[in-house]
């Protein structure tokens, strides 16, 4: 008797043992989609609490599988009542948890069905690409409408420019009327975005529902980045993760078709050379392509295996950068009067047997060489003549044969003298006179600065230009303890000037500064 029992007691426990299979999410759902998913709910008083309950508990069901973010699948929620409201968008909830707890507490709005109001909303605003706080740009984006099909309005204009603005129209009626309107604002095909069903039997259609909505938000695609000039890597949503199988990628150049026309078609490549395979896991999101041709057009195909649900093959088409040989960019840094330095990139030992470097002064220079190894990618060129403009090329000889050189002008600094001379003669109580022995014939001229040491502004610059061929020239109206410069100007530069203070009391008519 106590063995029937204990029996009958492990076997009531199993029977009563929550189900994690019914609990657990669709394989291979979590991680398929990205897009924006808009709930309007009607929740106005032909609507009950009961009923209002039951609609929120099949949105639940519904999403519950999707995984949330942003670069995935966003859910926003607005309530049809006399005045609509947004009860969360689609920046609100990135996380099930979060989002699941915000659909227990959501209260019904009572009053009219006034789902025009609504439909201009989610026009001007949520579902709007671009608006601050709506829909994202380039991705789908889905209008759910869960409705009691009484009196919704006139709906079928708003909802039209919605579709022809590229939403995606679906509805659930839970009522049996208006079949005709409701039938023509859903996008196309109506057997799938169309659904009558009793409000008790909702869950009978959240697979096939869910099955509608995946196809119009499913992340079908496939990227290229880093794309070198000898390979590539490609990257995709895991759509198998949390199943069983694998990627395989396949890949090759892309062939010329009728008439020498390049075609993306996967389903033409029947010739030129075989397909490139590699195998990826089923948690894989990437896959690096090597040993790609420079400068040339490619094909790469990703095709999901798994026994437990079928994929379709994915296609992207792309083209490798073209070589870059050294020297691909000369600078020039460290200019001095006799001397330069010149530099290149990028620095190829492997490809690169030897560099050259030869210079002239420009017009008719005689050039110069330089012979340098693979490994370096920069020198400096000596006993330059000043102020002078050299042509400056570097080539590179690369161990396929081929040369490439590159040039580039520089210019060495000139040489700008310093003042060797400068005397102060005072002229009067407030004057003097300034002299000074000239330089270079290549002077363009001299600046002349002073400021009163002790004025009543103290730091006030007065400054003048003279000409090159001024020697002197006298300044009036100066302060106590003047003090005066004087600096040769060249065509590039100032040079080192002089100064002196201008001193006035009688025991002091000429003073200056001798180097």
């Amino acid at each position: 008797m106590e063995g029937h029992m204990l029996f009958a007691w492990m076997l009531m426990c199993l029977l009563l043992r929550p189900s994690t299979a019914q609990n657990s999410p669709p394989e291979g759902v979590l991680n398929c989609c990205e897009g924006d998913i808009l709930f309007l709910v009607d929740s106005s008083g032909s609507v009950s609490s009961y009923e209002h309950s039951r609609m929120l508990a099949f949105l639940s069901e519904l999403i519950s599988p999707f995984s949330l973010g942003e670069d995935q699948v966003r859910v926003g929620l607005l309530q049809v009542g006399t005045k609509p409201r947004l009860e969360f968008g689609f920046d609100k909830y990135s996380t099930q948890s979060g989002l699941q707890a915000a659909l227990k507490t959501i209260k019904p709005l009572r009053g009219d069905t006034n789902t025009v109001e609504a439909l201009k909303m989610v026009k001007e605003w949520v579902l709007r690409p671009g608006k601050a706080g709506g829909a994202r740009e380039n991705l789908p984006r889905v209008l759910v409408w869960l409705t009691d099909g009484v009196k919704p309005g006139d709906v079928t204009g708003p909802m039209a420019q919605l579709r022809d603005d590229g939403v995606a129209m679906l509805v659930v009626s839970t009522g049996h009327g208006n079949y005709q309107v409701l039938r023509q604002v859903v996008s196309p095909p109506v057997e799938d975005h169309l659904h009558f069903v009793d409000i008790d039997d909702m869950s009978i259609i959240t697979k096939e529902f869910r099955d509608a909505i995946i196809e119009i938000i499913r992340a079908e695609r496939i990227h290229v980045r880093d794309v070198s000039t000898s390979s590539a890597t490609l990257q995709w949503r895991p759509v198998l993760s949390g199943l069983t199988g694998h990627y395989e990628i396949l890949f090759k150049e892309l062939r010329r078709g009728v008439g020498g026309v390049e075609t993306s078609r996967p389903d033409v490549f029947t010739g030129g050379p075989p397909y490139q395979r590699l195998t990826q896991t089923a948690d894989s999101s990437t896959a690096r392509l090597t040993g790609l041709k420079p400068d040339t057009n490619y094909i790469a195909i990703l095709r999901p295996e798994s026994n437990e649900q079928a994929f379709n093959d994915l296609h992207v088409t792309f083209r490798t950068r073209p070589e870059v040989l050294s020297p691909a960019v000369v600078t020039v840094s460290e200019p001095g009067q006799s001397s330069v330095r010149v530099s290149w990139g990028p620095l190829q030992p492997g490809m690169v047997e030897s560099y050259s470097v030869e210079y002239s002064a420009l017009p008719t220079g005689k050039v110069h060489y330089v012979q340098l190894s693979r490994s370096q990618n920069s020198t400096l060129l000596r006993n330059l003549q000043p102020d002078t403009t050299y042509l400056v090329t570097v080539t590179a000889r690369h161990a396929s044969g081929k040369e490439k050189a590159m040039s580039v002008k520089v210019c060495t600094q000139e040489v700008t003298p310093a003042l060797a001379d400068l005397q102060l003669t005072t002229v009067g109580s407030d004057s003097v006179e300034v002299e000074w022995n000239g330089g270079t014939s290549h002077l363009r001229g001299y600046w002349l600065t002073w400021e009163g040491q002790q004025s009543s502004a103290p730091g006030q610059r007065s400054s003048l230009y003279l000409p090159p061929d001024s020697l002197s020239t006298r300044l009036t109206h100066l302060p106590p303890s003047a003090r005066v410069c004087v600096s040769p100007i060249y065509r590039t530069a100032r040079g080192e000037g002089l100064c002196c203070t201008a001193q006035f009391h009688s025991d002091a008519l000429v003073y200056g500064y001798q180097s």
